[in-house]
């Protein structure tokens, strides 16, 4: 895995890697429900605008089972191997690190020397990873100059605490629990950093137990999800400050801090408010008199009225379909936040330029759970699902959305079953987004899209030594 040079994958500036090559390939996480007699497999995709491939499945590794419940996978080495106190430059961007968090199975796959053809080299079991961590469920792959970061959701009996754990990026290794002092940390979900600052951010979900059936209405309705953020010493890896975002904002998901390092801000989406089904998305920063950091809401979307015969079960009684915010993107210039809205069906782009006022910028509306908009290249066919996982290209131009959430919720806000899709939007300077009519990617009957990595590195997968 060592090179005699830099990876040329690596960047030490977010300005650097915008002026890399386009992707050509995209990976993305096809899982099963394991009840239908598939596996689950990661496919690949070609992005490459003048490929006659393109918008195409032109590769695919099956894996051993079904039902791993596939999630947020990521590279082995990125460009944060070029920063901090344990600098590895000479590592490769090689290996995809694909957690299961259902099984708790991390799956390593080689992109080499084919990246349309990746081999399945290892599959570290989920009895090791409680053994030698103490966690299960493992759910989202960050790459950190020292070494590859996963967080888990729980314990292996479902219950909390969750954290994170590491593995060696060159031997993937299980290396144990992360966290030295955790504070009052138990929920648990996503974690990033400010390598500039020496700080970890990590957000709130629930337990496993809380989660993997679905939504708990009486868990719900408690405010008993999750409601906080926390920050961290990266070096100590101890817990620093606890932020409280209200009771009545539940499920804190998504983070993404600002790429230039610099810049002590991010921002973080959360699903649902318990008063008015709303979603939001607030920002974090560091206060420069108190030293403290400190979250502010920026951005709420309403939800939209809805006749009952048109919703699910559970929104039944709402009369409103709500926007359910689960994941985020901003763009590496720090400049274009896109939002997903899982229930309504809208992918909505917000000019962050100055991250306390954001301004809405540009909106595509596909899916939905009443919607049901079409793609352009299908007008009479109704989508289910909604936009969920969105990827944007080093460059800004290109963003590319999946359907799929997670199995168990799935089933709760589409019962009628999720229908696999992605999709490309084209994003214009200084705002505006519009679905590409050559690009919809169809996916078999029982394999459902969500995480989806771009060849080289993308907007959410790097973090940066310098401005």
């Amino acid at each position: 895995m060592q090179r005699m040079l830099p990876d040329p994958t690596f960047y030490p500036s977010p300005t650097l890697a915008k002026e890399a090559t386009p992707e050509t390939l995209a990976y993305v996480t096809l899982l099963t429900t394991g009840q239908n007699g598939k596996t689950d497999a990661l496919g690949v995709i070609d992005t490459d605008s003048k490929s006659p491939d393109y918008g195409r499945l032109v590769g695919r590794i099956d894996f051993p089972q079904g039902g791993n419940e596939l999630h947020h996978f990521g590279w082995n080495a990125c460009s944060s191997h070029l920063c901090g106190y344990a600098p590895n430059p000479h590592t490769e961007r090689r290996y995809l690190i694909v957690p299961g968090t259902h099984s708790s199975r991390i799956h390593i796959l080689d992109t080499k020397p084919d990246p349309r053809s990746p081999k399945l080299i290892k599959v570290i079991e989920g009895e090791e990873v409680a053994r030698k961590t103490g966690y299960a469920f493992p759910h989202t792959v960050h790459c950190g100059p020292d070494g590859i970061y996963l967080n888990a959701l729980g314990a292996p009996n479902g219950d909390g605490p969750g954290g994170i754990f590491m593995l060696d990026h060159e031997t993937f290794e299980v290396k144990g629990a992360w966290e030295k002092d955790r504070g009052p940390q138990n929920l648990s979900y996503d974690f990033w950093w400010h390598l500039g600052h020496d700080t970890m951010i990590t957000s709130e979900w629930g337990t496993p137990n809380m989660v993997k059936d679905g939504v708990n209405p009486e868990l719900l309705l408690a405010g008993k999800y999750g409601h906080a953020i926390h920050v961290w010493d990266l070096k100590s890896r101890k817990h620093v400050q606890r932020i409280e975002l209200g009771e009545k904002e539940q499920m804190v998901l998504e983070l993404r801090p600002a790429h230039d390092p610099r810049r002590a801000y991010g921002f973080v989406g959360v699903v649902l408010n318990l008063d008015d089904l709303s979603s939001s998305i607030f920002v974090w920063h560091m206060n420069e008199t108190s030293a403290e950091w400190e979250a502010k809401k920026v951005i709420t979307i309403p939800a939209e009225p809805a006749d009952a015969e048109d919703l699910p079960p559970l929104l039944k009684g709402f009369g409103a379909v709500p926007p359910l915010v689960t994941d985020i993107n901003l763009s590496l210039d720090d400049s274009t936040l896109y939002v997903s809205c899982w229930g309504t069906g809208e992918l909505r782009q917000y000019d962050v330029s100055d991250p306390f006022e954001p301004k809405l910028s540009g909106s595509v509306k596909i899916g939905g759970i009443v919607n049901r908009t079409a793609h352009p290249s299908r007008p009479d066919r109704p989508l289910n699902g909604g936009p969920q996982m969105v990827e944007v290209s080093r460059d800004g131009k290109r963003v590319y959305l999946t359907n799929s959430l997670y199995s168990p919720w799935d089933a709760q806000f589409y019962p009628d079953g999720i229908r696999g899709w992605m999709v490309k939007l084209d994003a214009s300077a200084p705002g505006g987004i519009s679905l590409d009519p050559n690009f919809l990617v169809d996916f078999e009957e029982g394999l459902r899209p969500h995480q989806v990595r771009l060849q080289g590195g993308d907007a959410s997968s790097d973090s940066f030594c310098y401005s």
